[in-house]
């Protein structure tokens, strides 16, 4: 027995996206009459039939949400998941979890799987590996194919989708500006993010704020990699032979790793080291001693935006609805790492 094509094997075939392909099975006027022969014979030829099944489902709306989060360790993405689950359950949908544990390989196949009718949208943070090589065909074939993306914190912007994120650039250079009105003239930077554009436009807003200020860049008090264990093997050499009054975290796990380093240097903290990072939990609040200031990033706002977003998109008659990008405005909330006195 033949085994029946699927839309993306075409594709690949004959060097087309997924969206050419259906295009032209569906005669449509955008392709021209020399493709769809071309792709029409060669469906036949591999026993190519439409997913009547998925079709079904997608004209009767599953009410189902795919959420793809690259990792369950980083607090963050529990608020959002929490935020995003509160709005679906208001608007009568039901929501699905998948987690890409940073891998392209796992992320794609989660797309193609769920948007064969399992699923009416997906809302997700894109994986550390795709962002690395810059790889984001597969979220443009499922949004070719009709399914609707709403991307958070982590984003594309080649990808022609709704999206949420926060002001890491303004954030990052009023967190340092912070730092300086504090007092502050020699502010490291550690960040175990700067493979991911989240972490690019933090170290961005950082060195605006010391240049708004004439401070000298200090490459060596200035720490950029794209792992936790790299970073933490790393931390302690900003401490070697420089002379470092505030530091500037780009992530929770980093800011957790300074301020350990911190303290056992002996750093009287916050008046020798005052330290600010971006965190989300509630172990930058209560389980730290002294307490850190944070960037809140506002997880359970995200999480609603993006839903309302979403089910905004699916529920909407409008044809061609233009796409938004929402900011949200981060906090900073000062704790016992920054207050003096």
């Amino acid at each position: 027995m033949k085994v029946k094509a699927t839309l993306k094997q075409i594709a690949k075939e004959l060097n087309v996206s997924v969206s050419t392909v259906s295009k032209a099975l569906n005669d449509s006027p955008e392709i021209s009459e020399l493709t769809k022969i071309k792709i029409k014979e060669y469906a036949k030829l591999k026993n190519y039939k439409p997913n009547v099944i998925g079709l079904n489902l997608k004209n009767r709306k599953t009410k189902t949400i795919g959420v793809i989060i690259p990792n369950i360790l980083n607090s963050f993405f529990f608020f959002l998941f929490s935020g995003i689950e509160k709005v679906a359950d208001e608007k009568g949908y039901n929501v699905i979890m998948c987690i890409s544990n940073e891998s392209l390989e796992k992320e794609a196949h989660t797309l193609e799987m769920l948007s064969n009718g399992t699923i009416d949208g997906f809302i997700l943070s894109i994986s550390e590996e795709a962002q690395e090589i810059n790889e984001y065909g597969h979220f443009k074939d499922v949004i070719n194919e009709g399914t609707p993306i709403v991307m958070f914190d982590r984003i594309a912007n080649d990808v022609e989708c709704d999206k949420v994120i926060v002001d890491d650039f303004d954030s990052a250079m009023n967190s340092t500006q912070h730092l300086i009105d504090l007092g502050c003239k020699n502010i490291a930077l550690v960040s175990s993010v700067d493979n991911l554009s989240v972490g690019k436009l933090r170290v961005e807003g950082y060195l605006q704020a010391l240049k708004d200020n004439n401070i000298a860049i200090n490459e060596r008090i200035i720490i950029r990699t794209n792992s936790e264990e790299e970073m933490k093997r790393k931390v302690e050499s900003i401490f070697e032979n420089n002379i470092i009054d505030g530091i500037f975290a780009l992530d929770e796990n980093d800011s957790v790793a300074a301020l350990k380093m911190g303290l056992k240097r002996h750093f009287r903290i916050p008046e020798d080291l005052a330290i600010i990072g971006f965190a989300d939990g509630i172990l930058a609040s209560r389980r730290l001693t002294p307490s850190l200031t944070t960037v809140s990033q506002h997880g359970v706002e995200i999480g609603e935006v993006a839903a309302k977003l979403l089910i905004d998109r699916l529920e909407s008659e409008e044809e061609n609805k233009p796409y938004e990008t929402v900011v949200i405005k981060t906090v900073l909330k000062e704790r016992e790492t920054t207050k003096k006195g």
